[in-house]
């Protein structure tokens, strides 16, 4: 007889699991904590790198191999008199939240490999030994660490078709509507938090490159745009190339530097959100011309 399309999801749910689990194990038993016992016993690296390496590896380790795939394995062997994952689902969701933290890690996590396999070469030599066995099937710590990153999205695919293949009458289906909401809701919880986490990245790169004049680093601030503009003088009827950069609270115009030392550009004038009059022109000379005023001083722009 053919097996029920949602049958079949649930079981690919179970062997993504396995594999999920084994995946977990190889990075909290195997590296976390050989990397660990090193750490502890010599000058390898130390002891607080590894941890901040592997986040919260181990209690997302613990939490699948001794509670998710157990109740898992559970209800597929059940199957036939209780077709359900549901219920399971729905316990499993709450406990995603642990993923923020080691997804918000995740890119300090690859750049401390990265600096320690330079600074380090017994750090470097442990994980290659490592990555050569074959558990490791040629893969890179990193490679392997990517994983969690990727699992609540594939539970979200994966719930998402289970639910769609469900018969309408199915016992299953109140539950499995439930626990994807839920799912749904912990994927968007993580992807903030991925979002965030870039944002602070994308900024902390301008204010390099603005040369960290301190009081416009703020870690709230978002840029919203940047680019090249001219710069009218209506003096004597000619063009200079400025640039700008405009976040939410202010405008910043600035000067590219000729000899970059550490900055790119040199912030020449800020001009506050709040108090800033954009107007346009229709100078027959000078076209995508508009006219920007803050308090102090008033500049006439030319777009490309």
């Amino acid at each position: 007889i053919q097996e029920p399309e949602e049958k079949k999801i649930a079981l690919e749910l179970l062997e993504t699991e396995q594999a999920y689990v084994n995946r977990l194990h190889l990075l909290d038993q195997v590296f976390y904590t050989e990397l660990m016992r090193e750490a502890k016993n010599g000058k390898m690296v130390p002891e607080e790198v590894v941890k901040m390496i592997f986040s919260n590896i181990s209690s997302i380790y613990q939490f699948h191999a001794k509670f998710f795939l157990p109740e898992l394995q559970r209800r597929m062997e059940d199957w036939s008199c209780n077709p359900r994952i549901g219920d399971v689902i729905q316990k499993l969701a709450p406990f995603l939240k642990m993923y923020g933290e080691y997804v918000k890690n995740f890119d300090k996590a690859v750049e401390l490999i990265t600096v320690w396999s330079e600074k380090s070469p017994p750090f470097q030599e442990l994980i290659a030994d490592i990555q050569k066995r074959k558990v490791c099937a040629n893969l890179t710590l990193q490679h392997h660490m990517l994983e969690p990153v990727q699992r609540i999205p594939r539970y979200e695919l994966l719930l998402k078709d289970y639910v769609r293949k469900l018969p309408p009458k199915s016992p299953d289906r109140d539950d499995a509507e439930k626990a994807l909401e839920m799912i749904f809701m912990v994927a968007k919880h993580s992807n903030a938090a991925i979002a965030e986490m870039e944002r602070l990245q994308n900024l902390w790169v301008v204010y390099q490159r603005l040369g960290l004049e301190d009081d416009i680093v703020d870690p709230s601030n978002e840029l919203i745009k940047e680019g090249p503009i001219q710069k009218i003088s209506t003096r004597n009827n000619s063009t200079s190339e400025k640039y700008l950069f405009l976040f939410n609270n202010m405008l910043l115009y600035c000067v590219p530097k000729v000899i970059q030392m550490g900055a790119e550009f040199q912030v020449h004038l800020r001009i506050n959100v709040d108090s800033m009059k954009v107007r346009e022109l229709n100078d027959e000379q000078f076209p995508h011309t508009f006219l920007v005023s803050g308090k102090q001083r008033t500049l006439e722009l030319q777009a490309r």
